[in-house]
């Protein structure tokens, strides 16, 4: 298993190793032994799971408050995303800074996107499956969101029409945006 860093401190990319003959493949998907040896650990006590049936789907950018942000593990079982991670930490060098990453059924790459994030992600093929584990329960209480076409934030998604909830048609901008991370 490789974990590489990305320009976000703390948001790391996961190649698992797979093993793949004429059978398919096998892979662990998470182990905490090895995590652990990369100085990342965390009691994943959630999985969560989604089907975007067309591609342009988009999901986000999603975070919880403290005392229930979550650090997430995603991953695209089937098909293809561009997952987003953007800096939501106030005190942070690179508050309002952003990641995308390909994640897909054979690439097998993995994000860790930990508290103090902003998460969305966007289905570049259809019937796209993501799953991701969690380190905190969903809270309604806490749930927030930034609007996913932030111009001061200004990330570059793969569709410009996306198909969204109207939940996350609504989210406020970045500097609009209730947030407890320093």
């Amino acid at each position: 298993m490789r974990i590489l860093n990305t320009k976000l401190e703390g948001v790391h990319i996961v190649e698992p190793d797979v093993h793949g003959d004429n059978r398919g493949f096998f892979m662990e998907s998470y182990n905490s032994v090895k995590f652990s040896i990369h100085g990342i650990e965390h009691a994943f006590v959630q999985d969560n799971q989604s089907l975007s049936v067309e591609a342009g789907v988009l999901r986000g950018l999603h975070y919880q408050l403290n005392p229930k942000a979550q650090t997430k593990l995603v991953r695209a079982v089937t098909g293809a995303i561009y997952d987003v991670v953007v800096d939501i930490r106030k005190n942070s060098t690179t508050y309002g800074q952003w990641v995308g990453v390909i994640l897909s059924d054979t690439n097998k790459r993995q994000l860790l996107v930990p508290k103090g994030f902003a998460h969305g992600f966007c289905t570049i093929v259809p019937n796209t499956q993501v799953l991701y584990k969690v380190d905190e329960y969903y809270s309604p209480e806490q749930d927030r969101g930034i609007l996913w076409n932030d111009p001061d934030i200004g990330i570059e998604w793969p569709t410009a029409n996306p198909i969204l909830s109207a939940k996350d048609e609504k989210h406020p901008l970045l500097r609009d945006a209730e947030i407890n991370f320093y």
